[in-house]
């Protein structure tokens, strides 16, 4: 089984940030990805079922959460960035980020470490710090949320490839938290549909079973109105990958479909998968 935890999926997700930064017409350049992912990430994407095909969104996904990043420091005035399972993600070092700017990247130790010592010796482009958190632990994610809290500015978080992993009390409990965290008022998350995680069981035929996808939302961002945050965009992604010329292999006969159903239809296909930008409501 090629996958033995989940910490073994921020691997797997960087090597797919390796194939795009080698294409000439890459849509995002992250060198520091084939030194985070190793030889390990490598195989991983290899010996995935379907490893290849899903290249295309999850590079997709990438590029559209670095567009939303930039989109709120630079209009919205973001200063404060939380990046909740960071993995091996690489943003502080290659995004043009203001040098004021605070970002916190929250993992579990192992992770942190790993990419900290890889990366010792490379400059962020802003302020950062390695926060060891697990986050399944109330203890821990309460002693976060409180540091927080004494934080000033105006604050967002990212969660990129970590809810779907979560059981839904848990995504429930951490929304809830973190609309109490006075400072963080935007959230990127992708989401997939109880459809998409069907299909992604059934290709994935057994190898994500010490990593299982869990939270798939039938209501998409809507799911998190309870909880005091509301859905300001939702970025489709069959719709994002036409537009940033990576469709996925295959899909043509989604988009055929897609343009025949009706209005409600039409907009579930949309939400089978996407980044949503969710706004805190006072």
């Amino acid at each position: 089984m090629p996958i033995t935890n989940v910490s073994d999926t921020a691997r797997w997700v960087a090597w797919y940030r390796v194939m795009e930064t080698e294409r000439a017409d890459a849509i995002f350049r992250d060198p520091f990805a084939r030194r985070l992912a190793g030889a390990e990430g490598e195989a991983l994407m290899h010996e995935m079922p379907g490893g290849l095909r899903m290249a295309p969104a999850l590079i997709v996904r990438t590029a559209v959460i670095d567009e939303l990043i930039l989109d709120r420091v630079r209009h919205h005035g973001v200063d404060l960035i939380v990046n909740l399972g960071a993995g091996l993600d690489a943003r502080p070092w290659r995004l043009p980020l203001p040098p004021d700017l605070r970002w916190f990247d929250v993992d579990h130790p192992g992770v942190l470490e790993y990419k900290t010592a890889e990366l010792r010796d490379d400059r962020t482009t802003c302020r950062y710090e390695a926060v060891p958190v697990d986050l399944g632990d109330a203890r821990q994610r309460g002693a976060l949320l409180e540091r927080l809290g004494h934080v000033t500015g105006t604050g967002m978080i990212i969660t990129e490839g970590l809810l779907v992993y979560l059981p839904p009390e848990l995504v429930a409990a951490l929304a809830t938290e973190l609309h109490a965290a006075a400072p963080l008022d935007w959230w990127i998350a992708d989401l997939a549909s109880p459809r998409l995680l069907r299909i992604i069981e059934r290709s994935h035929a057994g190898a994500l079973d010490r990593a299982p996808m869990r939270f798939a939302p039938a209501e998409s961002g809507s799911f998190f109105a309870q909880y005091g945050w509301r859905e300001r965009e939702f970025h489709g992604a069959m719709d994002d990958a036409r537009r940033l010329g990576r469709r996925m292999r295959g899909t043509w006969i989604w988009y055929l479909l897609y343009r025949l159903q009706p209005a409600a239809r039409r907009e579930e296909f949309r939400r089978m998968s996407g980044v949503t930008l969710l706004e805190r409501v006072p």
